[in-house]
């Protein structure tokens, strides 16, 4: 995508130049208005062919030749990359869709869970909470403002306050999930979706090698804090993001999202209000 957008720059670029240079150059060699000599280049590069307007001197059909050469070649090339550009902006498009659908079933299948639980583990997660509580008269600019404070907050983890037996049980019960999840190839195309995923399942593999949590020594205690942190500041900035699309997109998943957003406590499924 990044290559055909460059070429179509250049050849857009190009073709500019010469409509330029063209309309100037009839307007010296042809004496010819402001208007005719654009006009003669447009038709001239599209090779449309000549109706009133024509090149009458010696000097003017030499420079027609030439810009014949230049560009009717630039000008094919702006078509043939603009429809190339439209044709893989439309794929992009199919493929970020498809992805959406992925992140939408990682955070039903684990992501929720591991919010609600890390939410309890964070001493200093009321600091933050406030600017979670999205409604469904957020902005743009809210959700921007929230992502900027999500990702400046110190996610702390008390890793007295932690059940790991738990939270071994609940992601040794979807890794399989998360191992075909980092399995499809779409994801490569978002980073920060599969630094998630990779993050996750990390945590899932540390916890996974242990079996005894009861005397745990603090360096390791320490150790798994950083995991689960990071998991934390990562799943939060990729939720936002998520529930920022339903709500451009998928209006009635969105209503869905506010109903279980794991940070209000005040939130219910059950719908009681008309």
């Amino acid at each position: 995508m990044h290559a055909i957008k460059t070429r179509l720059k250049i050849f857009l670029i190009i073709f500019f130049a010469l409509i330029v240079t063209g309309t100037l150059g009839f307007m010296f060699i042809e004496n010819r208005s402001l208007i005719d000599s654009a006009y003669f280049v447009i038709i001239t590069m599209a090779t449309v062919g000549y109706g009133d307007v024509h090149p009458v001197t010696q000097s003017g059909k030499i420079f027609t030749i030439i810009l014949v050469i230049m560009g009717v070649g630039t000008f094919l090339g702006v078509i043939g990359n603009l429809t190339e550009f439209m044709l893989a902006k439309r794929e992009i498009e199919s493929r970020m869709e498809k992805l959406n659908m992925v992140i939408g079933v990682f955070f039903s299948e684990v992501g929720m869970g591991l919010m609600d639980m890390f939410s309890k583990y964070d001493p200093d997660f009321d600091i933050i909470r406030p600017e979670l509580i999205i409604t469904g008269q957020w902005t743009d600019r809210d959700f921007h403002n929230a992502g900027e404070d999500a990702h400046k907050h110190n996610y702390g983890v008390d890793i007295s306050k932690v059940d790991l037996e738990n939270l071994k049980k609940f992601l040794f019960e979807k890794r399989s999930f998360l191992v075909r999840l980092l399995e499809n190839p779409v994801l490569m195309e978002h980073q920060s979706f599969t630094d998630l995923l990779r993050a996750t399942f990390h945590l899932t593999e540390e916890l996974a090698y242990r079996n005894d949590f009861v005397n745990l020594p603090k360096p390791d205690g320490d150790h798994l804090a950083v995991d689960i942190k990071r998991v934390f500041h990562l799943i939060v900035s990729e939720w936002l993001d998520y529930i920022k699309y339903l709500k451009k997109n998928y209006p009635f998943l969105f209503s869905l999202a506010l109903r279980t957003n794991p940070f209000d406590d005040k939130a219910a499924v059950v719908i009681n209000k008309t």
